[in-house]
């Protein structure tokens, strides 16, 4: 089988002992491909060179060291990303925390376990494995949040913003991190539904008929079919947030009129950030509202269209929502 077509994750094996070496390669190069350093600097070029999946980093090594040698792949934002497994004869607690504090993302003592190896090993490649797939479908979400917008009037930077109003009002009413984050990934998609929307109607310039508002009310459950029904925490708020922030709190939106606690937190919060953002921004058929006479709509809008527990978040979070604004101008 040529390099090209062995598939087998690559990993670097670094350390100053041949004894060393031949041991790591009897214990792993059954499941991967191997490269070999016996020392710090010629471990800095083939991490270079070859982009190993993984390393495994001996400390005690003349002129370079485990440590350093560390550092300098870290620094470098080219092998930063390369998980580094130190495997070393130094047990004293103080060398392990040295050892995570230079970036590492475990420590193995010698003599090394074929055990305890391998299954470190393999569970740091899952994760490496779990942050690609994160960040394809990261990105593959943002592409389609943008798709809605090439048969819509709003353009530029509008996703953009108001998916960061969005997390910072979700910050501003408490919510986790983890929350904050996956509202931010899912905001973008909210109006993915218009895809579905006939563009005689989603591009007239003047009032819509009634039965063309009919039409457009339909975007929300389009968007959320497209989207589908996913066990993945930030999937399945994309789908809640595209079919419900058009939901009312006094249960006057639509498609389904929810009304208060029963509108998906992340329906109630997109609302406010979208509907910010749509009336601060130009659109060919009208002038964009100042800063202040959208605020002040929203806060008249407490009770009845939005949850007054988010516009409050809303006008604390003022100072960081005209930050972003400023820094994502059309």
């Amino acid at each position: 089988m040529s390099d090209r077509e062995d598939r087998r994750p690559l990993l670097l094996v670094v350390d100053d002992e041949s004894a060393n070496l031949q041991l790591m390669r009897r214990l792993l190069d059954q499941e991967y491909r191997l490269l070999f350093a016996k020392d710090g600097p010629r471990a800095l070029e083939l991490a270079k060179l070859e982009c190993p999946d993984l390393v495994l980093l001996d400390v005690m090594m003349p002129d370079m060291n485990g440590h350093e040698t560390c550092r300098k792949l870290k620094a470098d934002p080219a092998t930063a990303p390369i998980p580094v497994i130190y495997v070393t004869a130094l047990t004293e607690a103080e060398d392990e925390v040295e050892g995570f504090a230079t970036g590492a993302v475990d420590y193995i003592n010698k003599p090394v376990s074929a055990a305890i190896l391998r299954a470190r090993v393999r569970t740091h490649l899952s994760l490496v494995h779990l942050d690609e797939l994160r960040q394809s479908r990261l990105e593959l979400v943002q592409r389609l949040g943008r798709a809605a917008e090439y048969k819509d009037t709003e353009t530029g930077y509008h996703v953009v913003r108001m998916s960061h109003y969005a997390a910072a009002l979700a910050r501003a009413i408490g919510r986790d991190q983890a929350w904050v984050d996956d509202l931010l990934a899912a905001a973008p998609m909210h109006d993915i539904g218009k895809i579905g929307i006939p563009d005689q109607i989603l591009s007239k310039p003047g009032k819509l008929t009634p039965e063309e508002w009919e039409v457009m009310k339909t975007h929300p459950a389009i968007g959320a079919e497209i989207i589908g029904e996913h066990a993945d925490p930030m999937l399945a708020m994309a789908r809640s947030a595209a079919l419900t922030h058009h939901e009312k709190w006094d249960g006057s939106g639509y498609p389904a009129g929810l009304a208060g606690p029963a509108i998906p937190l992340e329906g109630r919060v997109v609302a406010v950030a979208d509907v910010f953002d749509a009336l601060t921004s130009a659109r060919p058929y009208k002038r964009p509202w100042t800063n202040e006479e959208a605020a002040d709509l929203i806060k008249s809008e407490a009770g009845r269209h939005f949850d007054p527990e988010i516009v409050e978040a809303f006008l604390r979070s003022m100072p960081e929502i005209l930050a972003v604004q400023q820094r994502y101008v059309d």
